[in-house]
């Protein structure tokens, strides 16, 4: 395993309050992390920090084999170079089927007005059947994706991001307002797609943590706090202090 994403260094203040306070976390390809801490620890701001969507005032964030810095370059380069982030809610094409949600998806980058004409070839079909089986909507496909349960549109989005094969996956609170069944298949899905690049879930349920039996970063005031196994973690009497014991 090679280092894919180092954050060195890190600080970011908004209006005086210090977000991110001389964060540094390395992230290796394949990887699965979870990052876990209380609320105002700094876990969506570091993930603002690596899309690109908030500059920090100082620090490095270095990407891949020729360490290229991520801080000179707009969100859409950042996606361009491997990145994939995945907001808690779920942002699908509603009106769309299934299958037209991963069209539109596929790293042949096609427009709206494209994919309501799409002609279906062999390679993307095959794709597609592909993406869909992998997120457990084989059956699915020819759906309207706003008919499908919230799990569903969740792995749906997840499908559609891993249609870019990005190396890195950013994963916000995934777990958030499923059944226990479908946390499972999401866990199954996490686990299955962090074998062949890095996947980074934040997450607050301890259960579905557990499950993905990964390294766990604990953050707490912008710096990582503690790091290792959950139960190793979950041991650390800081660890307990400001976030387990509340």
């Amino acid at each position: 395993m090679s280092t894919l994403l180092e954050v060195s260094g890190v600080s970011v203040t908004f209006d005086g309050f210090r977000a991110i306070n001389n964060l540094s976390i390395a992230i290796a390809e394949p990887e699965l992390r979870a990052v876990i801490g209380p609320n105002g620890a700094g876990k969506t701001t570091f993930m603002d920090i690596v899309t690109g969507k908030t500059r920090p005032d100082s620090g490095h964030v270095i990407w891949g084999e020729k360490s290229v810095s991520l801080l000179g370059m707009s969100e859409s380069q950042i996606a361009r170079a491997g990145i994939g982030r995945k907001f808690q809610k779920p942002t699908v094409f509603e009106e769309q089927t299934v299958a037209e949600n991963f069209a539109m998806a596929l790293r042949n980058k096609r427009g709206p007005f494209d994919v309501l004409l799409f002609r279906p070839n062999a390679a993307g079909d095959a794709r597609i059947a592909e993406l869909a089986t992998e997120v457990g909507l084989l059956d699915d496909l020819p759906r309207r994706a706003g008919d499908l349960s919230h799990g569903q549109k969740q792995w749906l989005e997840i499908g559609m991001l891993l249609a870019q094969d990005p190396r890195l996956l950013l994963v916000d609170e995934p777990a958030a307002g499923m059944t226990p069944a479908e946390r499972e298949h999401t866990t199954d899905l996490l686990v299955r797609a962090a074998k062949t690049r890095a996947v980074v879930v934040i997450e607050h349920d301890m259960e579905f943590v557990r499950r993905l039996n990964c390294k766990v970063t604990v953050l707490h005031e912008g710096t990582v706090l503690a790091e290792g196994s959950l139960d190793h973690v979950t041991a650390n009497k800081e660890v307990i202090d400001v976030y387990l014991g509340r």
